[in-house]
């Protein structure tokens, strides 16, 4: 079977998002599983390249797929010429280096849909720079989804050690209670039965966390255990899910490592992703359930403490780009 295709954005160019698109392309590791493409600036590439050491690569910059050479010794380049380095400074949030990672992100989205690529990777992108630049998204994850038009999607973090699934996503903790519902939960364990059955073709085991300590302890530390995770939780195993819960966020991750679950339906962010990274940092990748199209990125930020420097570790990258060439076979 020929390789998939795999766009990789590169991220905000005033981060690490260049090193780590330079090393990851030219690693073995990716060259035997996906032919890739970077949508990004060839001003910002090269310098990736050079603080990365990596010489004797040509650049190879096109303005379509179709002109890509997918070859060792080669990065294949969609050069957008957006990322000034006049306009933005290493290592410091800015307006232009905002910009350019959301048109980064907008065009892999355009040749996902048209079918140019098979895939989508994401380097990371700084939240406060896209805001600066005038787009008003939390995230890649809903930026993919109002560019498809996807309305039930979640995001999915895959491991070695440990798969999650979040019912909420980028919002302040005071915020949370309120925000999930059954509907949201019914959903999120709907999507993660769905993408599970798909990839290993069978039932998966779900757990879902409850939101409180101990699960609520039957109410005496929250009611949303009774009134609302547990009735999602009721819904769907009458869908003929393999589901249960509210289980104790104190003990279920410890279960599902354990091969108790297949994967964890946390009730927010950092639930959820505390342990996973605790397990297993920079080997972790962030998955976008539900799109019409394939999405993986890393599973940290933008490094603007280190940017420039040459130290960036491109391993989530690697991973995110050999689980987008699965999931883009598997479909």
């Amino acid at each position: 079977m020929d390789k998939p295709v795999i766009g990789v954005t590169m991220g905000d160019p005033a981060g690490i998002g260049p090193e780590i698109c330079a090393k990851a392309l030219t690693s073995s590791a990716v060259q035997a599983v996906a032919n890739c493409i970077v949508i990004g600036d060839r001003r910002s590439l090269r310098h990736g390249l050079k603080v990365s050491k990596i010489d004797g690569i040509e650049i190879n910059s096109v303005k379509s797929v179709a002109e890509a050479k997918f070859r060792p010794g080669v990065i294949d380049l969609l050069d957008l010429e957006n990322a000034d380095p006049a306009k933005f400074k290493t290592g410091q949030v800015s307006k232009a280096a905002g910009k350019a990672a959301f048109e980064y992100i907008a065009k892999a989205t355009e040749l996902a849909k048209n079918g140019d690529i098979d895939a989508i990777t994401t380097a990371p992108i700084n939240k406060e720079a896209v805001h600066k630049a005038g787009y008003k998204f939390d995230g890649h994850t809903e930026i993919l989804a109002a560019y498809t038009k996807t309305k039930d999607y979640a995001m999915m973090f895959v491991s070695d050690k440990l798969w999650v699934m979040l019912v909420t996503t980028h919002m302040p903790l005071k915020d949370v209670s309120r925000k999930i519902n059954k509907k949201n939960i019914l959903k999120t364990i709907r999507l993660a039965h769905e993408t599970l059955s798909k990839l290993r073709g069978r039932k998966p085991k779900i757990g879902v966390a409850g939101l409180n300590p101990h699960a609520g302890e039957n109410g005496i530390f929250g009611q949303e255990e009774i009134k609302i995770i547990k009735p999602a939780v009721e819904e769907a195993k009458k869908l003929g899910i393999d589901v249960k819960g509210p289980i104790s966020p104190d003990a279920i991750f410890y279960l599902a490592n354990a091969g108790m679950y297949d994967i964890v339906i946390a009730m927010y962010h950092d639930q959820g992703l505390i342990p996973l990274k605790l397990l297993s940092f920079n080997r972790s990748v962030n998955v976008t359930v539900g799109l019409p199209i394939v999405r993986t990125s890393v599973d940290h930020g933008t490094g603007f403490d280190i940017a420039g420097k040459g130290w960036a570790n491109p391993q989530s990258l690697i991973e995110a780009i050999q689980v987008a060439a699965h999931f883009a076979r598997t479909r």
